[in-house]
């Protein structure tokens, strides 16, 4: 297991402003990213502010989880940026806020040159709660460093020295 390192902290706070990984954005959920065997994860704390339902995260936030997540994924495991072009979420069980802590991973399921298709999970109390498939289209990686500063494979993890 290693942490993924977020390459976009060097950038202007101001603009940096991602809901779901930007620690700059007070609003939103500001997640940081494990790489651990073919998988990306996430562990994150849910906030009543993020209630839905009483005492249940809002189904967009669990969608949008498990969303971050898999973008995280398509940059250490595709080599590239993406955007999401479907997702389709299958609620299992209430994501309860009172359980605490909860664990949403992806893992590619394939990929071809231009989308990757993704399953994800959100875990609270050793229960999948809901469950995504998700395509993403995957930009080239010449565009995806030129266009969407993708940094490589490499800047997302600490060197071996």
């Amino acid at each position: 297991m290693r942490k993924i390192n977020n390459v976009h902290l060097h950038e202007d706070p101001e603009k940096y402003q991602c809901f779901g990984c930007s620690p700059f954005n007070q609003s939103g959920l500001q997640l940081e990213f494990w790489e651990d065997g073919d998988e990306v994860f996430t562990v994150w704390e849910p906030q009543h502010q993020l209630m839905g339902w009483q005492n249940i995260v809002h189904g967009g936030i669990q969608a949008t989880l498990m969303d971050e997540v898999s973008g995280w994924l398509v940059y250490v495991k595709c080599g590239t940026a993406g955007v999401t072009s479907q997702l389709n979420v299958k609620y299992r069980k209430p994501l309860l806020i009172s359980n605490g802590p909860l664990t949403v991973k992806s893992k590619l399921k394939e990929r071809n040159r231009k989308f990757a298709l993704i399953h994800s999970v959100i875990i609270s109390n050793n229960e999948v709660c809901a469950e995504g498939e998700l395509k993403f289209y995957l930009y080239p990686e010449n565009i995806a460093r030129s266009q969407f500063h993708y940094p490589g494979v490499d800047a997302f993890f600490e060197s071996k020295a």
